[in-house]
Order: structure tokens, then sequence, then C-alpha cells
């Protein structure tokens, strides 16, 4: 008899048969619900761009860090100049009483005071093109055309000793404001050496250099173990030492075998040419061997907080005297060779001024403003020793220049002290210069002045 489903009679295929139908079932619903489904990569975020060098480079240059708002202090403190520059000329200032109908002439004369005021500033303290050309033409020497430059490194010398003297004291968590009395008493020892001591020429300029630094080591140690041992400030320490060391320098003076015996007025016996810096590029330009004693003493500072165990005392001390103390460092011993080692610097500086051809005698001012102004030139290089190399050559373009502003602009020698001044206030007021210009925050800025622990 004849199986009329041929395939029903095999129990083995049916099973199968089945098993594949469930399969493809599935396989069929599989695919349904991925027709159905929404294509994710469709809607994936395209990856953003990657920006340009040069747009990083726009976007970190007008960001609030060190290097902009140096620059824009800079620029403000410029501006400020310029608007007191118009206020004081009563010539220019005179056209604005009818700017409304003519306002050319104000606009004009105010441009030509101001153009002429900075160009002289360059001119006296970088290049004057006058001086290139005549040079060129055979109307004068190449010492006209380095003058600038010599009278801008006279300057900046002594005011990088006491700008570092500073600095250091503040990164040991000390206000060293004794720069001025410790380059006081530097160039007094300095002088005395000079022109006391009968030495042959090369060992008298070294005990003569020697003496200075001597001095003002001295003149730190005594603030430095008053703070160590006593707990005594340092500021109002200091600030009685610079009394005390000036008039000290005015006694001296008109004493027997220090004044000058053909002179009646307060002035010293000068100094020997033997124990004198010598000049860098002859006699006719100023510039002398302070300035690389300068940069020497610059690198020997950064040396010794970066990479000297006595400069990881320091720091220590300076960020955290107790968390030193506890780790086993003497902050006591640490104190007193701050002081002494800022003394060194600041004695050095003086020691400049009547070694160098700054001076070559003991007056009552040859010390200048120099201590005073080491405060500004170490704020301005934020505490750090190359940047207050920087500092000190820019404000010793400024005396400079200021010099020929005043000669041939007739604008006051004291609104380059106004200028200087203007840019250390916008420099340790990094937040006003970044809400004037709206700079951006910067990733990795230290804008805040690095104050002394103890002030």
């Amino acid at each position: 008899m004849t199986n009329p489903n041929p395939q029903s009679g095999s129990p083995d295929k049916e099973p199968a048969s089945e098993a594949q139908a469930a399969q493809n079932a599935l396989g069929n619903t599989e695919r349904a619900e991925v027709a159905t489904e929404p294509d994710r990569s469709a809607t994936k975020p395209a990856p953003e761009p990657k920006p340009s060098l040069g747009r990083l480079f726009l976007d970190n240059l007008w960001a609030a860090n060190t290097f902009t708002v140096t620059l824009l202090s800079l620029v403000l403190a410029i501006v400020v100049g310029a608007v007191l520059m118009i206020i004081s000329d009563p010539d220019v200032l005179a056209t604005y009483s009818y700017i409304t109908s003519r306002p050319s002439d104000a606009i004009n004369s105010s441009w030509t005071l101001v153009s002429e005021a900075y160009a002289n500033l360059f001119k006296g303290s970088i290049f004057d093109p006058e001086a290139f050309s005549g040079w060129l033409d055979g109307a004068n020497g190449w010492q006209a055309v380095l003058a600038p430059i010599s009278e801008t490194l006279t300057y900046a010398a002594p005011l990088v000793f006491t700008g570092l003297s500073v600095a250091l004291a503040f990164r040991g968590g000390l206000f060293n404001i004794g720069a001025q009395g410790q380059a006081t008493i530097g160039v007094i020892m300095a002088a005395l050496a000079g022109f006391l001591l009968p030495l042959p020429p090369g060992l008298h300029l070294l005990v003569a250099v020697l003496a200075g630094a001597l001095g003002g080591a001295i003149w730190g140690f005594i603030p430095g173990i008053l703070k160590a041992r006593a707990g005594a400030h340092e500021v109002i320490n200091t600030i009685m030492l610079n009394y005390v060391a000036t008039y000290f320098l005015t006694w001296l003076i008109v004493q027997n075998g220090v004044q000058d015996p053909n002179r009646t007025d307060a002035i010293s016996r000068a100094v020997d040419p033997s124990a004198q810096l010598p000049r860098l590029l002859g006699d006719n330009l100023r510039v002398h061997a302070g300035i690389l004693l300068a940069v020497l003493a610059t690198w020997a500072v950064a040396w010794l907080l970066n990479r000297s165990t006595l400069g990881f005392e320091l720091r220590a001390v300076g960020a955290n005297p107790d968390a030193a103390r506890t780790a086993g460092i003497s902050v006591t011993r640490t104190y007193i060779l701050i002081m002494v080692f800022a003394g060194i610097l600041a004695g050095l500086g003086g020691s400049n001024m009547v070694l160098g051809s700054t001076a070559s005698a003991l007056t009552p001012l040859v010390v200048a403003q120099i201590g005073f102004d080491g405060i500004l030139v170490a704020l301005l290089g934020r505490v750090k020793p190359w940047g207050v190399l920087l500092a000190a050559l820019l404000f010793g373009a400024l005396q400079a220049g200021g010099n020929r502003m005043q000669s041939y602009s007739g604008i006051s020698l004291e609104l380059v002290t106004v200028l200087q001044a203007l840019i250390v206030i916008f420099i340790a007021a990094p937040a006003l210069v970044k809400a004037i210009f709206q700079l951006r925050a910067a990733r990795a800025a230290r804008l805040q002045t690095s104050l002394a622990k103890g002030w």
C-alpha cells in the first residue's frame, strides 16, 4: 500500500523541518527589528575639528598669563603717562579749551608732544637712528650708536643686585626693605678699600668688591639674627638700619683721612684707578664690568634657589616655617642665611655705584635710591632671578631714556618715576588688568605677587 504522504512516513525529517521553520521565523523577526530600529550612527554628533596652531596661539595670547599681563601693564602705564604729559603741558592743554570748534589742534599737539617724548625715551635708552646714520656717513663714531645701550646697562647693573637681594628674601618669607641701608654700608666699605688700601691692580679691585659684599653681609646679619633669635620684625629693623647707614655715611665723609683734602664740601677722596671696574667699551662709554657681575649673580641666585639643598630649605621656610621646622629644617639658621645673602647682594649693588662709572667718591647721595628701586624691580620680576634681571633692564632703560626725554622734550624726569610706579601697580594688580582688557583665565597662571609671610 502506497503512503499518500511520503514525508509523513519519515519521523526523523519532520522534526527537522519544524526546527528549521522556527529558525526561519526567528530570523525574519530579527531582520524586521533591525529594519525598524533607528540608525544610531546617523544621529551621532560629528567630532569637533582640531583647532589650528594659530588659533591656539591667539587663545593663549589673550589669556591672563604672566607675559600678557606684564605687556598690557606696560601699555597701560604708557597710556596713563601720555595723559599726564598732556595735562602737565599748559600749551597743549590750552588747545582743549576750543576742542569742539577745532579738534585737530588738540589732537595734533597732543600727538606731537607724546610721540616726541616717547621717541626720545627710546633714543636715549635703546637705539638712536640719527646716530646710526651719522656713523654710516662718518659724522660720528660707533660710540654714539652704542651710547644708549651703554647708559641703560650702567643704570641697570646696581638694580640687578638690589632686586635680587629683595627677591631672595621674599622667597624665604622675609621682606628685606633694608636693601638701601645694606647698599649704603657696601658702598662705604668698597670706597674705603678703594682709596685706603695700597694694593696692586687686579687684587685691589677684588678686595674692594669683596669689602662691599662684606659690608652688606654685616648689615643684613643684624636684622637676620634679631628675627631668628628675638622674633623682631625684619621690616622695622631694616627701616631703622637704613637711617643708621645713611647718617653714618654723612658723618664719615667729613672725617679726616676720608674727606677730600682739596674740598670743603661733603665728598670723600676718590677711589684709586686700580680699584675701579674696567669699562667694557672704552673710556667714552660708561658701561663697565659690573653688568657682567650682575648676570653672574643672577645665575648664582637661580642655581641657589632651584638646584641646591640650601635653596630648597630657603623656599620651604618661606612657604611654611612650621612645616619646615617639623621636617627638621633649622628655621633660625635659614633666616640668618637669607638676610646675610641678601645683604651680600645689596652690598655688591652699592659697590657698583662707587667702583663703576656712576661715581668715584663718596657723597651723601652716592647710593641714590637703588635699594628702594630694588623693591620695585623684585616685584616687577615676580621675585624670580631672571625676571629680576629683565625688570632691572627695563628700569635702567626708563632712567637712561628719561634723561634724554627731559633734555630734548622738556618732560620732567619725575614722570619716569611715575611710569615705574604705574607699571608696578598694574602688575601687582593683575585682576585690574584682566578686567580692563577682558582677558580669559590662564590654565596655570601665577599672577599673584609673592609677598613675604611676615608682611
